[in-house]
């Protein structure tokens, strides 16, 4: 059971169970009130995936579709990622996906809700989870889908623009790589803009299908 602490908590690390597995902290984040994006989302989005992964994708908070579905990576912008994910040769069921916040922050436009980029306060807050799954996984890649993920994990001096594609020098994996969130391709301005960015993103996951190959001799 997850220790209880008398004053207001400020971050997931009151919430963790003593138990690490992926059901006992998907389980224990379903409570989490850490930070108060749990007071508007419906409910906490945990991440997906076999705790045996050998590549684990972060983006950075799930979106509406998620958010109702209680699963990362389902709505429009997962749809696109399963699509590169397929044209890259990297299989979504091979993989653990998950976001570096697991809640929904949004803003209410009529009936609309949009998304609303999650301040540094509350990325630092759902830190804990992220590292416990990681940690779990210790996948042998790690993918950081988009600069809210990468400054997370990096700093907030980290510039996907400057790193994208390379390795980057860390413990927490084999291999760490970032590249633009799925989003980003949809949110481009036209046809051939969202090609051009989709061509991208799917050039880098190819570079996560060859080191996985690579690995696996």
């Amino acid at each position: 059971m997850a220790t209880r602490k008398s004053t207001p908590p400020t971050s997931a690390a009151d919430f963790l169970p003593a138990r690490r597995t992926l059901p006992a902290l998907k389980s224990a984040a379903a409570e989490c009130r850490g930070c108060p994006l749990y007071l508007t989302a419906t409910q906490t989005v945990f991440g997906e995936g076999s705790a045996s992964a050998r590549v684990m994708f972060v983006g950075e908070q799930p979106g509406d579709s998620e958010d109702r579905q209680g699963r990362p990576f389902v709505g429009p912008a997962g749809k696109l990622f399963d699509r590169a994910l397929s044209e890259a040769g990297v299989a979504r069921e091979d993989a653990y996906v998950t976001n570096a916040v697991k809640h929904f922050k949004f803003e209410q436009r009529g009936k609309a809700r949009l998304h609303k980029k999650p301040g540094a306060g509350e990325i630092g807050a759902c830190m804990p989870w992220l590292r416990a799954e990681i940690e779990l996984i210790k996948p042998e890649i790690l993918v950081l889908l988009g600069a809210t993920a990468a400054q997370a994990l990096f700093g907030a001096q980290f510039r996907i623009t400057q790193q994208r594609g390379k390795p980057l020098s860390s413990e927490l994996a084999g291999l760490v790589i970032a590249t633009a969130h799925p989003s980003s391709v949809l949110r481009a301005p036209d046809a051939e803009a969202r090609e051009s960015a989709f061509r991208e993103l799917v050039a880098d996951l190819k570079l996560v299908a060859k080191a996985l190959k690579k690995r696996a001799r």
